[in-house]
């Protein structure tokens, strides 16, 4: 059974579109071309940060993170930023008794931001900075496992990418959702990995709940 479900948080709970909008605006690059080598990168099957160095090789994420913050341009987000589906989700996860997790590759100060917005949702918010250790990497999905309450089969972790993010859960031995939105989930969605890796795939997060119910009656009804 799934007694747990574990999100990640870009294009999963978080749209990031205001975000690499303002990394275009720093880079001084407009933002339709700075989306159009994104998806490009990402098509090819490149780390996303390959986008950056298209126009300024040499380019430090975290080093260029730094600089924005003391120009006052911190990373930043906010419920206005959040997709229409989390909250009612959520709330209707925690109603059917599920221990609730948030888990991704983030920043401390995303960590601060993701503490602010959901600590009264979730049981655990953890981050790659927080962890020291960052997805696909087995170390990060080790330490969800660590840290949910339940065996790592009971754990439903919920992502839109292939690769980052259903990848390393299976192997860690999770259940996992493919949600298909964002750059990832849309550009992936219809690889053979897509299709058969995901124990569930999903358009919306309004999904899931039904989706993992039905899957628990099914676990009831063959034990």
């Amino acid at each position: 059974m799934i007694r747990a479900v574990v999100f990640d948080v870009g294009e999963c709970l978080v749209d990031e579109t205001r975000e690499y909008g303002t990394w275009a605006d720093w880079l001084k690059v407009p933002r339709h071309t700075f989306a159009s080598m994104f998806g490009a990168v990402i098509a090819q099957g490149r780390d996303y940060r390959d986008t950056f160095q298209e126009f300024q090789p040499g380019f430090d994420l975290y080093a260029e993170r730094e600089k924005r913050a003391q120009a006052g341009q911190a990373e930043h987000f906010d419920e206005t930023d959040l997709y229409p589906d989390v909250r009612p989700a959520l709330a209707q996860l925690r109603a059917d008794g599920l221990w609730l997790g948030i888990a991704g590759n983030q920043t401390v100060r995303a960590g601060h931001i993701l503490r602010s917005l959901f600590t009264a949702s979730v049981d655990l918010i953890g981050t790659s900075d927080d962890w020291g250790a960052s997805k696909p990497d087995r170390a990060f999905f080790d330490r969800v496992a660590e840290v949910v309450p339940h065996e790592p089969s009971e754990i439903l972790y919920v992502g839109d990418r292939v690769d980052n993010d259903l990848r390393p859960a299976v192997a860690a031995g999770m259940q996992t959702a493919l949600i298909r939105r964002g750059p990832w989930g849309t550009i992936q969605w219809n690889t053979a990995e897509a299709r058969d890796l995901p124990t569930f795939r999903i358009e919306s997060l309004a999904e899931l709940p039904e989706a993992v119910e039905k899957f628990n009656e099914r676990a009831r009804s063959q034990s």
